[in-house]
């Protein structure tokens, strides 16, 4: 792949020697390229190519429209819009994400406009795994997209910019989708080369041919995109797309060459590593083949015959080349990091079949092994483990295990976790020290909570040992929420900071039940366990003297991708209690800008510099978005003022358990990524509190009622105060135009809320 520099200057194109990341290439590819729009949402590990990107725009470097979505469905239809519209667009995602933007990948091959998005191949849960394998790369097999598989960031570059201008071709029209490993090639440092001047790669390209194809920018020729067809529209439409995805293996060998010619790097449709003799061969898709290179090597040396096969096109797959190639091998062994469950044999494995099936003369004996599921690791000896399977099999002549897992581990009973402790349930939780009656003259609940050190004999619901940061107040705060709930719960975490640190196989710190769902759709997941146990329970199935409490723990991500799900469960006021810790932003995947981040906060997707100054955009105010749909009880809280988010505590619990839904919000210290003191969580919150910023409130069957008022106390404090004491913050100090937006923003909602406190119809 490589060439010297000798050969490069031949090229006439400049270019920089460096070390970088996939993504990092995949970042600077786009922004060399300069498209015109980027929608995207963050997930591991792709998440880093939009922060780059936002990095470099806060330096001038492009001009690409970065658009933060609710999650990757919403990611995907912006990308799907801006093509639509004619525009160059960019993407990158993994995992979970690639599957729930899934269902808009086929409309975008369907209608034919092109696109260029970077799949960083990550494990599908569940369980979650957030490390690298392709199961989720093989759900793209059959979206209609063009595939290209990057094996190192020196490819991902590459392949970034040959993506475009075959998605472009006037043969093909169609989206491409460039993969790569996760951890692997996205975040391994290695040794690139890229162009010095943006324009070698802007002329490579072309000029923006999207405005000469139909588009909904032309008003001169209106075009209605996506009418419904009937069957035979249909069938016609899907053949079409089928005969562009078949031209466009000739148009990548066409642009594979002109970049070739200009860059000196050749990418091949098949890369074959000493397969001209071969007898043996592995058959691996990206990092893994370069690992199987240096064993093929030394079997070479000692007389073994042994290639590899590395694809770097899936889609349309290269049968015709493979069929070429294995022409003369005895056995080969494929090996997939995915299964197709219960076909005995991943994808490629059952493609690479059905392509020897069109040569009568082929004899190759075809062997599958899944193997580096979740990330586990693929060395020299499991390659040289590979080899030696088709070794046996060719020696033999028949294959004794066609199908099968390799690297497994087996349990062994003797090794049983013992529980280390007997978990408290019932009266253990449950103190009688909190009491709440209806007030029947008010409509509202009358509350009495005891001092906090009363209730400090109460078992923790979550056990020490966890792997939150130091000073993360999302767990203390927790936990003094969890002192105003008496009895047992049954508690829902969505994927964010306190589920991953307070799970991890085989471990746990939960006491009571828990379950986790991704945060697309905790609030549906857990109205389906309360639901099923309140039949359960009317069917004499269960038999418990009281019920749990139902509560579903989400960070503010979840209540920005997962809000669909939230105004539903709100919406059939189901009997349980929606609890969002806010800390400002997507904290597990590295502080990106949530809708919650306020305005002009420093994010990893909303850096300062002379191009922009922190995040656009108010924060989005969840509390009452929640409200509105007509719950029983909504409130915020912080572990500024104990006292106060004991009392809402209890009260979420008894509507939640008599009447309906209950949402809470409650501010979070996060001192890693608001680049502040460990010590100061509280602090700060409470400076939050006493600015106005986090107001303390109650919506309660529909009335509002301000439950700590800085004003009254004397203690208000100007914005400023608060946002000096966070790294995250200090430039808005300098930035009067926008800090006195956020002021004025921040007032015109304490007045509004002081109305509503004041006329309790509003």
């Amino acid at each position: 792949m490589a060439k010297l520099e000798e050969e490069l200057k031949q090229t006439g194109a400049a270019q920089v020697t460096t070390f970088e990341s996939g993504n990092e290439m995949a970042a600077t590819a786009a922004a060399q390229i300069n498209y015109h729009m980027m929608g995207y949402f963050p997930i591991t590990p792709s998440t880093e190519v939009a922060q780059y990107l936002d990095q470099m725009r806060t330096r001038g470097q492009h001009d690409i429209k970065l658009v933060a979505a609710d999650g990757e469905h919403g990611s995907a239809g912006i990308c799907y819009g801006a093509a639509a519209a004619g525009a160059r667009v960019v993407n990158a995602t993994s995992s979970q994400g690639f599957l729930y933007m899934l269902e808009q990948l086929p409309v975008q091959s369907g209608t034919r406009f092109p696109m260029v998005m970077n799949l960083v191949t990550r494990a599908i849960s569940g369980p979650l795994d957030i490390r690298g394998d392709h199961s989720d790369l093989y759900y793209g097999l059959n979206t209609g997209w063009v595939i290209l598989a990057a094996s190192t960031p020196q490819a991902v570059y590459d392949m970034n910019i040959m993506a475009l201008k075959i998605a472009e071709h006037s043969d093909v029209r169609l989206p491409v989708m460039v993969a790569y490993d996760g951890f692997y090639t996205s975040h391994q440092k290695r040794k690139v080369q890229y162009f010095a001047d943006a324009e070698t790669v802007r002329g490579f390209v072309g000029p923006n041919p999207n405005l000469n194809y139909p588009n909904i920018s032309d008003f001169d020729h209106p075009v209605t995109v996506g009418a419904h067809m009937n069957g035979d529209d249909l069938t016609n439409n899907h053949a079409q797309l089928s005969e562009a995805l078949k031209l466009s293996e000739g148009v990548y060998e066409q642009v594979a060459a002109e970049y070739a010619a200009l860059s000196g790097r050749e990418y091949p449709i098949l890369d074959l590593y000493h397969m001209e003799d071969a007898e043996v061969a592995v058959f691996l898709l990206n990092s893994a083949a370069e690992s199987a290179k240096d064993v093929a090597d030394q079997l070479r040396a000692r007389g073994i015959k042994a290639g590899v096969i590395r694809p770097n096109i899936i889609r349309p797959f290269p049968a015709a080349q493979l069929r070429e190639a294995l022409r003369h091998v005895k056995a080969l062994l494929v090996g997939e990091r995915a299964d197709s469950y219960g076909a005995d044999g991943g994808n490629l494995t059952h493609e690479i079949k059905a392509a020897l099936q069109e040569d009568p003369l082929n004899r190759t004996l075809v062997l599958c092994r899944i193997f580096g599921l979740g990330g586990k690791d693929f060395y020299a000896e499991d390659a040289e483990a590979f080899f030696q399977l088709a070794i046996e099999a060719a020696e033999a002549g028949r294959t004794e295990k066609p199908f099968d897992y390799y690297g497994l581990n087996p349990g062994s009973p003797d090794k049983v976790m013992p529980q280390v402790m007997q978990p408290p349930r019932g009266d253990a939780y449950r103190t009688g020290l909190i009491q709440v009656t209806p007030d029947e003259a008010t409509g509202k609940l009358k509350v009495k909570v005891p001092p906090l050190r009363s209730l400090t004999t109460k078992p923790r619901r979550l056990t020490p040992g966890h792997g939150a940061c130091p000073g993360c107040g999302a767990l203390s705060a927790l936990e003094l929420f969890f002192k105003g709930i008496e009895g047992d719960i049954v508690v829902l975490f969505q994927t964010g900071c306190v589920y991953v640190v307070t799970t991890g196989y085989p471990y746990t710190s939960h006491k009571q039940p828990m379950i986790h769902n991704l945060f697309q759709n905790g609030a549906a997941t857990l109205s389906g366990a309360l639901e099923a146990y309140m039949e359960m329970k009317r069917r004499n199935e269960i038999k418990m003297a009281d019920d749990p409490t139902f509560i579903m723990i989400s960070g503010d991500g979840g209540m920005d991708i997962g809000m669909g799900s939230a105004i539903g469960a709100a919406l059939r006021n189901h009997k349980l209690i929606m609890l969002e810790y806010d800390n400002e932003g997507y904290m597990n995947t590295g502080s990106q800008q949530s809708y919650s981040t306020p305005v002009g906060h420093m994010t990893s997707t909303s850096g300062v510099g002379k191009m922009q100054k922190g995040k656009q955009g108010h924060h989005k105010d969840t509390v009452q978005i929640m409200a509105a749909c007509n719950i029983p009880y909504a409130f915020t809280a912080a572990e500024s003022h104990p006292q106060d988010m004991l009392r809402k505590a209890a009260k979420a619990q008894w509507y939640a358990n008599n009447v309906g839904t209950a949402y809470g919000k409650i501010l979070c210290a996060c001192p890693l990524n608001w680049k502040s003191e460990d010590r100061l969580g509280t602090s700060i919150v409470g400076a939050a509190v006493e600015s106005c910023f986090f107001p303390l409130y109650e919506i309660e069957q529909g009335s509002t009622t301000i439950t700590y008022n800085p004003e009254d106390k004397g203690k208000r404090i100007p914005a400023a105060e608060w946002l000096k004491l966070m790294g995250k913050t200090k430039h808005l100090l300098k930035e009067e135009a926008t800090l006195a937006t956020f002021e004025q923003e921040i007032e015109r909602r304490w007045n509004i809320l002081k109305k509503k406190h004041e006329i309790s119809e509003l």
